[in-house]
């Protein structure tokens, strides 16, 4: 099949494009309804309530689902009708608009839970101000009900909707997630198949490190809805595969080990460049699996025929290391191709679960399906904690109050004054909490906008009766709301579709051609008051770096002290590996947030960047300690009648307590590095039959994490000493 129709087919049937024919579904739908039961108007005041409402409308677990649209039309409603009734008043209005503006903006104090609702406030605000201003007291009435009423049974579509469809989001979740692995795969093979340059490696590590954090916000949402009452055996099998999935993203992580002592060796060269083609075979073998399963079809049980890894690994030795305590590169080289060759096991395991022919760990399913499910749950915590004046909310919440005052002085001022509301539509979209949102944003929206209004003139020039208009509005939602996250520029252009279509059915009369010039002109003033008032009150990044240090080191302590402690356990039970599996996820976002920092950081000025060289060193050591404690971990449950647990729990322990040590800045670890390395970890002769016996291996990965560790805490005080100097 062509590489380009299955990307668009990808595309087409992905969950985002599901979520986006719901919302037109639904929009068309209500209002279809509302106008054959209320009439024109009633229908076009619903409407905007649906339009309110949908930002909310993600796929997501079934439980709390319609607690999600809740905000939007308790709060939208009395909004829009406080508008409509402020109309007449220019500086009432705008004390509304910039106290609503305040209060909606601190809905970014829960995250990715409260953003869309304060996008549907705002919303509220300023699609009253589309229509034309009410004759009276009771004709505002009237169109605040519809209002309500289109946002209600619109909230009750994508309950339901939700729920229907909950079958189909499950595999798409996983679909995603496989793909998003798959994408991993091929980076990280290029990186066993590339030269010896060093920018290009330090951009490929970049790369790695962005899919790395990309895949861990993935997995998130794939965990809310995979492991939602994952009760019936389909369920079961798709929350398996996601465990699984989780687990081959370790694999992933600790194939690079020993990769850069081998990339310096002539020959092991040709060893590097069959694994890189391995990897990247299996990550072609995952997108099969995710484009079966996308179709509703049995996934195929043929993979690429695993090669001969151990043979291929079988060249002569080079010379060997000066430092005493290394293996021969023979045996790095034999290890590293064996770590590859578990890896395709893990891939076949995948499709023999996807396949029916091997059951999931169902203890490890039930035990961890709630924990691992984000809360669904409105509490008043995020609320509590924002009144301090460097909370990036609170700033943010004051930068939006003032741009839109700005914003609404500014169009009442313009002589073409009558769409002054798009002025602050844009300002609602563009301004985003960070500089770099915010620039991604207003280019986005500039493009878009012009591409809209090219499509938009076209069909008022055409006059087309409003039956078709309305249908468009329903498409133009859709597609609109489909790709808000995915691609922002197709949103803009369908945004601008519906906000042009939308005003012309709300306030007929207009010359198309005047819509489409002040459309452009207002969207060009948005644009620049947004990006101006990013720079006030900004919340650079610099200024978060040191909790974000502090919880990744936080992370990897906790994390590093439940692998290891699956070792003083004569049989690990699912409650301690459950425990593990949560330190495990809490590492990988820790560091999640933290790349995502350092890549918001590079559109700041260079004078406020944080030390971003540093950053990245830290970054690296965290994941190679990670990487070491992968392998750690995998001996300890899947190979341990291989290890002499005799030799290995006294060092175990201590290799905890020094990590911990060193990730806390405390303690002997951080003040003797080289004696306590020695100490922790002391490195056995590796034997002939080491294949056999892992325990120097362990020992030796336990010396290099505790190593790793002190390196990481010393790139953290650089950090914290840079931050504080910025």
């Amino acid at each position: 099949m062509n590489d380009h129709f299955r990307s668009a087919l990808r595309i087409a049937m992905s969950s985002y494009v599901t979520s986006g024919v719901v919302t037109a579904t639904g929009l068309l739908l209500i209002s279809t309804l509302v106008h054959l039961l209320l009439g024109p108007e009633a229908a076009a005041a619903a409407t905007v309530g649906v339009i309110i409402v949908t930002p909310p409308d993600q796929p997501g677990p079934r439980r709390g689902k319609f607690t999600h649209f809740l905000p939007a039309v308790l709060i939208g409603t009395p909004l829009f009708y406080a508008t409509t009734l402020m109309r007449g008043s220019t500086l009432g209005l705008m004390a509304l608009l910039v106290s609503a503006t305040f209060v909606a903006f601190l809905g970014a104090a829960w995250g990715k839970r409260g953003l869309p609702v304060s996008v549907s406030v705002m919303f509220a605000m300023i699609f009253a101000l589309a229509a034309p201003p009410p004759a009276g007291p009771d004709q505002a009435l009237q169109a605040t009900l519809a209002f309500g009423l289109g946002g209600m049974l619109y909230a009750c579509w994508g309950t339901l909707a939700n729920s229907l469809l909950n079958r189909r989001y499950r595999v798409l979740a996983l679909v995603d997630a496989l793909h998003a692995v798959a994408d991993l795969m091929r980076t990280q093979g290029l990186h066993f198949t590339m030269s010896q340059d060093a920018q290009r490696r330090t951009a490929l590590v970049g790369r790695l490190m962005k899919q790395q954090a990309a895949l861990a916000d993935q997995l998130q949402a794939a965990r809310n809805i995979l492991l939602e009452s994952p009760g019936t055996p389909r369920r079961q099998q798709l929350a398996g595969m996601l465990m699984q999935l989780l687990d081959m993203r370790d694999h992933l992580l600790a194939c690079a080990l020993d990769l850069d002592v081998l990339r310096t060796m002539p020959e092991h060269q040709a060893l590097l460049q069959v694994l890189g083609v391995e990897i990247q075979a299996l990550a072609g073998d995952l997108d099969q699996l995710a484009h079966a399963m996308m179709l509703g079809r049995r996934a195929s049980g043929r993979l690429h025929a695993r090669p001969a890894l151990a043979a291929a690994a079988a060249i002569a030795p080079g010379p060997g290391s000066r430092d005493i305590h290394a293996p021969p590169p023979q045996m790095l080289a034999s290890a590293l191709a064996r770590r590859a060759g578990h890896l395709h096991d893990e891939v076949a395991r995948s499709v023999a679960l996807a396949r029916g022919e091997q059951p999931p760990d169902l203890a490890v399913v039930r035990t961890a399906w709630q924990l691992f499910v984000s809360p669904t749950k409105w509490t008043w915590r995020p609320f509590l904690s924002l009144w301090r004046w460097d909370a990036p909310p609170l700033r943010h919440a004051i930068r939006a109050a003032l741009a839109i005052a700005a914003g609404y002085a500014v169009g009442v001022a313009l002589p073409w004054g009558a769409h002054e509301y798009w002025i602050l539509l844009t300002i609602t979209v563009v301004l985003r909490g960070s500089l770099a949102q915010t620039l991604e944003r207003r280019n986005s929206r500039v493009a878009g906008t012009f591409l809209g209004c090219l499509l938009a003139g076209a069909l008022l020039y055409a006059h087309v009766p409003a039956v078709v208009l309305l249908l468009v509005v329903a498409v133009a939602q859709g597609i609109a709301h489909a790709f808000a996250i995915q691609r922002y520029l197709v949103t803009a252009v369908a945004a601008t579709v519906l906000a042009l279509i939308q005003a012309h059915l709300l306030s007929t009369g207009t010359p198309p051609a005047f819509e489409v010039a002040e459309r452009l002109m207002d969207t060009l003033i948005g644009v620049a008051i947004a990006w101006v008032f990013s720079y006030v009150l900004p919340s650079w990044e610099r200024t978060q770096v040191g909790a974000l240090v502090r919880r990744a080191l936080a992370a990897q302590a906790k994390h590093t002290e439940l692998a290891l402690g699956l070792g003083q356990q004569a049989a690990p039970d699912t409650q301690s590996e459950l425990g593990w599996r949560l330190a495990r996820r809490e590492a990988y976002d820790s560091l999640s947030a933290l790349v995502q920092a350092v890549q918001r950081s590079l559109s700041e000025p260079k004078a406020v960047r944080p030390p971003l060289q540093e950053l990245e060193r830290m970054l690296g050591h965290s994941y190679q300690l990670l990487a070491q404690l992968t392998a750690i971990k995998t001996m300890l449950l899947q190979r341990r009648e291989r290890l002499d647990f005799t030799l290995l729990r006294d060092p175990l322990d201590r290799g905890a307590l020094a990590i911990a040590a060193a990730l806390t800045g405390a303690g002997p670890a951080s003040a003797a590095p080289s004696a306590a390395r020695e100490e922790t970890a002391p490195m056995l002769e590796l034997p002939a039959d080491s294949e056999h016996d892992l325990t120097p291996w362990l020992l030796r990965r336990l010396r290099l994490a505790v190593a790793i560790a002190q390196d990481l805490q010393a790139d953290a005080a650089r950090v914290l000493a840079g931050a504080s100097r910025a």
